[in-house]
């Protein structure tokens, strides 16, 4: 394997940290948090009292001012043990920059500290019933009225929704004027109007309380607003290249878990009197897997490097985005392939992976939308 030159020894010593953390305090009840449908809320609480949440944020607002290769490496360790339900990166690596980058001193002073404690919950909400990868599709309102927005509409397909004690929701407060007239409003648990809806119940990733939010006349103060109003989707355009990365790391990591479980269970498996790793067939189809998955990344890797130094562009993460999910959902299904019937007995961790990984393609920007947006880098956009 090419050695991995991104991390020094002071990520290596958070990393077994946080691997310890994430073999006691999540694997062992992940099971159980994938039949109720969501995680304990004991588990956020828990990993604030570790420094878990919100690394990245300075140290006044509650973070350790790291960089975001902490944010990364837990990231991995994470998808390592396919705990897919836990919603760390999306609080601490999309939902508080929003907020660090854009908010005022008073709501980064109202908010983050409480998230990087784990008392506050966050998720974003953009996704509507009609509206998914198109954001500018957004129906949800929000009109102003003296000294609040009235909020009205609804958001589907929402990550931590369940949970969430605040949320950036994505409305339109100039509906005439498009993707011009979206802002980003704060909206808070108890707010009247402000409701919950069912826990959805998907194909995969069980234990992610992803909900529907309704918002009825819900009354939003002026101060509520995330930066400067009908500003929204020029923020959300800016934040995009860091999320879809994010989604790249996990899914090159869960390649690679999907890989070792495979090659752990060839050598102890037996067909017709000899191992299935003795089969070349086998060897062939793990080695295709391990040089894609290494190649994969080195380019995440490199992506991170750009990332870090401000030079990740829009289309290079859309690359990576697009290609490792892919990646990882043909891995999974080769490996699964590998576990014969096994593969598809719930109980092992392969046939959850398979299960949880399909969404991958779809969330964060369908890939379509993600080849979409590498053409309009190459001077191929849609011509009227």
């Amino acid at each position: 394997m090419i050695e991995r030159t991104l991390f020094n020894e002071d990520h290596a010593i958070f990393r077994e940290s946080f691997r310890r953390f994430v073999e006691n305090e999540i694997a062992p009840f992940h099971a159980q948090w994938e039949e109720q449908g969501y995680v304990d809320r004991e588990v956020w609480t828990k990993a604030g009292a570790n420094g878990f949440l919100c690394t990245s944020m300075p140290e006044e607002y509650g973070g350790a001012a790291a960089d975001k290769l902490y944010s990364m490496i837990m990231m991995e360790e994470i998808a390592r043990v396919n705990a897919t339900g836990v919603g760390f990166g999306l609080h601490s690596e999309i939902v508080a920059p929003y907020i660090l980058r854009y908010g005022s001193d008073a709501q980064k002073k109202k908010y983050l500290p409480k998230m990087a404690s784990g008392e506050m919950v966050g998720a974003i909400a953009m996704s509507e019933p009609a509206a998914g990868s198109d954001l500018q599709g957004v129906k949800t309102s929000a009109i102003r009225q003296g000294d609040h927005y009235v909020l009205n509409g609804s958001k589907t397909f929402i990550t931590n929704g369940w949970h969430a004690d605040v949320v950036i929701v994505v409305a339109k407060t100039n509906p005439a004027a498009g993707a011009k007239g979206t802002s980003l409003l704060l909206v808070e648990r108890g707010m009247p109007g402000f409701e919950k809806g069912k826990r959805l119940k998907k194909v995969g990733m069980k234990a992610q309380d992803t909900s529907e939010l309704f918002f009825d006349n819900v009354k939003i103060p002026l101060e509520n607003v995330l930066g400067a109003e009908n500003q929204g989707f020029i923020y959300l355009m800016q934040e995009l290249p860091w999320e879809r990365l994010q989604i790249a790391i996990s899914a090159v990591e869960s390649a690679q878990a999907a890989i070792d479980w495979t090659v752990a269970y060839t050598k102890e498996r037996k067909v017709f009197g000899t191992t299935v790793a003795n089969y070349q067939n086998t060897r062939f189809t793990l080695a295709e897997m391990q040089t894609e998955t290494q190649v994969a990344r080195v380019f995440v890797d490199k992506c991170m490097e750009l990332l870090l130094q401000g030079k990740l562009d829009t289309a290079t993460a859309s690359m990576a985005k697009y290609w490792c999910s892919d990646l990882q959902c043909k891995v999974i299904d080769e490996c699964l392939q590998l576990h014969g019937g096994y593969g598809y007995m719930w109980e092992y961790p392969i046939a959850r992976a398979f299960a949880d990984a399909r969404v991958q393609r779809i969330y964060g920007g369908t890939n379509e939308i993600m080849k979409e947006l590498i053409t309009r880098s190459m001077g191929m956009g849609v011509q009227k």
